[in-house]
This record gives structure tokens, C-alpha cells and sequence, in this order.
């Protein structure tokens, strides 16, 4: 169900404490159909990935000691915004009403009579403990949940709050912000009578993959976070729940956590593959080394539309492919019943998905994702003698399948190139900027095309043997271009598709020296 949003209205969203997936369903509508999204530090930016093209996001960030702009031009930003009749989400992170000084804001927006609507998050204590394996309300164990903060102000540096006052209770405490004043509210707990051995943790990033949890005690709490070198974003837990955890971490135990993998392919494509190792806990670095862009004859088009249905096939070598086709097609037609009886293959499984959510059956998918595997399909699938067939590619397809379709099957083939791939400007990009100064453990190449992007993009770094990252291949065409490169091929996938890619990246990381 989709949230209509209004103009003029600005929206006080809580993006939750960091993972993507917590947000609410209503604030993922909100923002994908939102003009102006004014956003914090505490923001997984890769939220913004949803936001609709011609959206603007405007970064506002706060750290402690440090302001990228004051409270009081935010405020006056989100007025001038509503005024230009646009619909503005102010996306805060974990709940905007709590310790997040929406109610400043709120106050701005009443004075000057603009509407608003609030859309809870998540708040950080919450998800960090569950996280964490903490159950932060326990029957037997803590009678209440309390929320403090280290700083009721971020323009302060010493705290108002009494933490000896909380230290009476049998409850679970939740310290936001709490880490630059630890040693002072540590030591107001114990006056306040805590025991040394009162359980403590802090969970630094939590429901990133880089989170981290430190487990101690209220007298050990200093030096072992020190150890750690444990900062800031972090929820501080003290409580005898922080003991009764569960022994088993479900978020830091997943089989990929704290694996640092770059994925070298344009985001469209990148997003299935990213998900499924982030399921496994896997710290992804996305870098689009090429970008998509739409290239196509005007007259190929018409002359291709005019005469759509009378294609037996439509074949489909990319996502890409498919989304363009059908943006171009709806203009025509505005009715995707013009194909007529064409029957449709594609090259692999994300290229059917594609195909899949345009209500469309697809009738033909190789087992192996190539060229050569779909030309082999088609031709034991039925004589093509004859048979008129539309493919659908890139500039950068290989001519394999066309030849092929067109020599050994002796098809009509018309080619519709769509798309050219353009080299990216890494310049500012960040997870380019963290591979160059932090390396991979690995990286997976999708493609031979990927390889040749990478080898492009890299060729001038000098990466130190301790960050150097190792190579995953997803089929043999693609193993071949990393040898070509002289790139040593850590692993290969015995089918290639991103389900097995996956499945033999966990178990090199199972066992590496294999």
C-alpha cells in the first residue's frame, strides 16, 4: 500500500538506528515519492538510494563538538522548503522524538502554520540490544527500561543529569550519547551504589555490519572499552539482563560478518548480489565502475514497435535491457498486450525477475547465465528456421548470440541495442575511497566485462599485501578475463548464477586455504 504524500508538508522521519530493513514501511513510501530530503549523520545514506531521480538531499549532520550547520538554520531550512511547495522529509536517525530535538523543530514549523506529520523509527537502545542478544526487559530480572543520554544538549560537554539518581532502580538503563562522559557516569553509578560487578555493555554501530559489542563490568567497563577503542555512535546497557544474554550472537556470528567484499557492477545490477551477502552479514562496497545509460536509434525503435508482435522470441541479455524495453514500449503503446504471442527468454534468473515484474511469463532461461548457454537453449527449444527474433542488448554485448541464433539456428534476428555502459567518475565516491585506503578481502566479479571496469579503474593503486583483496569468479568466461589480467582466481562458481555465487563465496570463507 502506497503513503500519498502532500506538498507543502514536511514529514519528521525516523530512519531507525542504521540497517536499511528497519524502516518502516511508510517511511520507505514516503521517502521514494519525497522532493527535498533534509538528512542527519546517524542516516545509512543508503537509504537515499530510493529517493526518485530529480529528488534533492541536503546533508545536515551533527556530531558531537562539531556542526555542519546549526539547529536553528535547519529549522529555518525545513520553512523555506515547505514554502516552495514541495514535500520534505527530515530524516532523523532512530526515532526523531527521541534525544533527536525534532521538538525544535516541531515548534519552528507550528509558529510559521506548516503541516507536519511524524513517522516513528525505531530507536537505537531497542534495536542495539536485540542486536546485541540483549533482551533488555526481562520478567524477574528488570522491572523497568529507562532512556538517558549523555548529553541533554549536543552544544554541551558536562551532563545536568544525576546518574546516581538511577542507580537505585531495578532497571535496565539505555545510555544514548554516553561514551564521551563514560568515566563520570560510571563512577556516579558506583557512588550511587551500583556493585563493581553490575553487568555492563556497549554496542558501537549497532545493526551495522561493523558493529561491535563490548561485554564487561561497571568497574571493568573503562578499561576494556578503552581496549577496544570502543566510540561513538554507541548505546551503553547496564543491567543484570546485559548477564542473562543469549551466548549465541545471531548478528555478529552470521557467516560473513566483518568481511569486507567490493561488488564492481552498476548499482541497478549490484543490488541483488549486495543484498544477498548482506543476509550473510557481509560488509558490501558497491562501486559502479560503469553506469548505465540509455542509447538508442529513434528510427530502430519505431520500425521495431510498428511491427512488435510479429516476434516469435524476445530475448533479453540484461535487467538493464528489460526495463528499458518496456519504459520505451509503454510510451508507444501504453499496453503491454502489443507483443502479441512473443515468447520470451533471457539470459539468466535476475534478467526473468525483470521480465517477472512486468507480469510477463518467461518461457526460456538457460542453466548457465551466458551467451553461449541461451543460443544452446534456444536452438534445442525448437527449429528457428526462420523464426523471426528480437534481442534485446547493450553496446557491450558480445556478437555470440546473434551469430549464432542467426548462423546455426538461421533465425531472422533483429538486434535493438538499448544502452551503453559509460565509465564512472570515482572521484567522490565513498566506498571507492574506503577500498583504496582499507583494500577487500574480496572482490566478486560477475562478468569478464567487470574484470576489464576493475583492471581499468585500479591499474594505479598500490594496495599493501595486508589489504590486497582475493578474487571470486561466477563462471568460466569470467575466470578467463581475470587470468588474461594475470589476477590469481581464488574460487569459481560451478554454476553461474548469484545463488551459487553466493553459496561458494561462504564456503571459501569456510575454508580459504581449500
Amino acid at each position: 500500500m502506497t503513503y500519498r504524500v502532500q506538498k507543502g508538508f514536511v514529514y519528521l522521519v525516523g530512519a531507525g538506528p542504521g540497517d536499511p530493513g528497519l524502516l518502516s514501511i511508510k517511511a520507505k513510501s514516503i521517502l521514494e515519492q519525497a522532493d527535498v530530503v533534509i538528512y542527519d549523520n546517524l542516516v545509512n545514506q543508503k537509504v537515499l538510494n530510493w529517493l526518485k531521480p530529480e529528488a534533492r538531499s541536503i546533508f545536515v549532520g551533527k556530531s558531537s563538538g562539531q556542526h555542519s550547520i546549526p539547529q536553528a538554520e535547519i529549522n529555518a531550512l525545513l520553512i523555506e522548503e515547505a514554502q516552495n511547495d514541495v514535500s520534505i522529509v527530515r530524516l532523523k536517525g532512530g526515532d526523531p522524538l527521541v534525544f533527536g530535538r525534532a521538538g525544535e523543530e516541531v515548534d519552528a514549523l507550528d509558529s510559521e502554520g506548516i503541516h507536519y506529520e511524524i513517522v516513528p523509527g525505531i530507536t537505537a537502545a531497542i534495536a542495539c540490544a536485540a542486536y546485541a542478544g540483549i533482551q533488555i526487559s526481562q520478567r524477574d530480572i528488570s522491572s523497568s527500561i529507562i532512556f538517558l543520554t549523555g548529553h541533554e544538549n549536543p552544544e554541551k560537554t558536562s551532563l545536568n543529569l544525576d546518574f546516581k539518581e538511577f542507580a537505585k532502580s531495578n532497571s535496565t538503563l539505555c545510555i544514548y550519547m554516553g561514551i564521551g562522559q563514560l568515566k563520570r557516569i560510571v563512577g556516579e553509578l558506583l557512588e550511587g551504589g551500583l556493585k563493581q560487578d553490575t553487568p555492563v555493555a556497549i554496542v558501537e554501530n549497532g545493526t551495522y555490519v561493523k558493529q561491535r559489542s563490548c561485554f564487561s563490568t561497571l568497574g571493568q567497563i573503562i578499561p576494556d572499552s578503552e581496549a577496544m577503542e570502543i566510540k561513538s555512535p554507541a548505546i551503553v546497557f547496564v543491567g543484570n539482563v546485559v548477564k542473562s544474554r543469549s551466548q549465541y550472537n545471531w548478528f555478529e556470528e552470521k557467516p560473513l560478518f566483518g568481511k569486507k567484499i567490493l561488488v564492481p557492477r552498476p548499482r541497478k545490477q549490484a543490488g541483488e548480489l549486495s543484498q544477498l551477502l548482506e543476509n550473510y552479514g557481509a560488509d558490501v562496497l558497491e562501486v559502479p565502475f560503469i553506469e548505465i545509460e540509455e542509447d538508442y536509434d529513434r528510427d530502430s525503435i519505431t520500425n521495431v514497435f510498428t511491427d512488435i508482435a510479429s516476434y516469435e522470441w524476445i530475448v533479453f541479455t540484461s535487467a538493464n535491457g528489460v526495463d528499458l524495453f518496456f519504459d520505451l514500449l509503454d510510451k508507444a503503446y501504453e499496453d503491454v498486450r502489443s507483443i502479441g504471442l512473443s515468447q520470451i527468454a533471457t539470459v539468466g534468473k535476475a534478467t526473468a525477475r525483470a521480465v517477472r515484474s512486468h507480469k510477463l511469463k518467461v518461457s526460456l532461461i538457460p542453466e548457465t547465465a551466458n551467451s553461449n548457454a541461451l543460443a544452446e537453449a534456444l536452438i534445442e527449444h525448437q527449429t528457428l528456421d526462420n523464426v523471426k527474433i528480437l534481442l534485446v542488448t547493450g553496446d557491450k554485448n558480445s556478437d555470440i548470440l546473434f551469430k549464432r541464433l542467426q548462423d546455426e539456428g538461421r533465425a531472422i534476428v533483429d538486434r535493438l541495442p538499448l544502452y551503453k555502459n559509460v565509465r564512472t567518475d570515482l572521484s567522490k565516491n565513498e566506498n571507492f575511497e574506503r577500498f583504496k585506503e582499507e583494500g577487500a578481502d574480496l572482490v566478486l566479479f560477475t562478468s569478464s566485462s567487470t574484470v576489464h571496469n576493475y583492471i581499468s579503474a585500479t591499474q594505479s593503486l598500490e594496495l599493501s599485501d595486508s589489504i590486497k583483496p582475493k578474487f571470486g569468479s561466477i563462471g568460466v568466461k569470467t575466470s578467463e578475463s581475470l587470468r588474461k589480467h594475470n589476477l590469481p582466481v581464488a574460487f569459481e562458481s560451478p554454476k553461474a548464477n548469484l545463488e551459487n555465487f553466493v553459496v561458494e563465496t561462504l564456503s571459501y570463507f569456510r575454508n580459504p586455504n581449500q
